[in-house]
């Protein structure tokens, strides 16, 4: 009896090892892995493009050409009067107040001088408020405005071109072209009128001052002509980066 248990016990255990070799094993690799989880590290990253850069303006620019507006475009103070070119010169008819144009085109921010000639047609105050940018804020150069005659900045630590150490006084007559140079470089302001070298209407250090606009020119920004209440007429106007 003994020796028939033994044969059925090592028979039985013959079945279970041959039964263990013969069946497949599932691979180690794949005993963890949840199906269709995506392979988060293996996934390109996204890079976004770099915005081009803004080109640069040329080293002179002709800001009016004398035939159309260009990249001025007619300022919306309300109330504006007439803007148009006639004879080779910008117009702009008295309005109540203002009438203007701003720049649309590229900007010049420092180092940096404009000319131009200016002409008051009729009216008795501005006929050339010239807006422009200085570095990452804006001033106004104003010609014969509080009457006719004052000029100056617009503004000196709050203080506008009637108010201010740059006020000067300048006799214009009607129909008679002035010539105008504006030159900003960093920590000063200069203008000189009728190409009068030894004698600048303006030499301003702005150096820690406040530079702003009043409120009534912060629509030319970042650079614009103004006038108010009177006709004026502009031409010959460019512009020439200083190195």
């Amino acid at each position: 009896m003994r020796i028939v248990l033994y044969l059925v016990l090592s028979l039985g255990l013959l079945i279970v090892g041959a039964c263990q070799q013969s069946c497949p094993k599932a691979p180690a690799s794949e005993a963890n892995v949840e199906p269709n989880e995506p392979d988060v590290a293996s996934s390109p990253a996204v890079v976004e493009p770099e915005p081009a850069p803004a080109p640069t303006p040329p080293t002179e620019m002709i800001l009016f050409d004398g035939k159309t507006l260009g990249n001025w475009k007619v300022t919306d103070f309300g109330g504006q009067g007439k803007v148009y070119v006639k004879d080779g010169s910008l117009i702009l008819e008295a309005g109540n107040d203002m009438t203007g144009v701003t720049w649309d085109g590229p900007v010049v921010r420092m180092n940096y001088e404009i000319t131009l000639e200016a002409m008051r047609i009729s009216g008795s105050d501005f006929f050339c408020g010239l807006t422009f940018p200085v570095d990452a804020n804006h001033c106004s150069l104003v010609l014969g405005g509080w009457g006719g005659t004052l000029c100056g900045l617009s503004n000196i630590d709050y203080y506008d071109a009637a108010n201010n150490e740059t006020t000067q006084f300048y006799s214009f007559e009607n129909g008679r072209w002035v010539h105008v140079r504006l030159r900003v470089t960093p920590g000063r302001i200069q203008a000189w009128l009728d190409k009068n070298e030894d004698e600048p209407l303006v030499d301003m250090d702005i150096s820690g001052r406040k530079i702003d606009t009043r409120i009534e020119m912060d629509l030319c920004h970042p650079m614009g002509i103004a006038t108010w209440q009177t006709s004026g007429a502009i031409r010959n106007m460019k512009l020439r980066r200083l190195e």
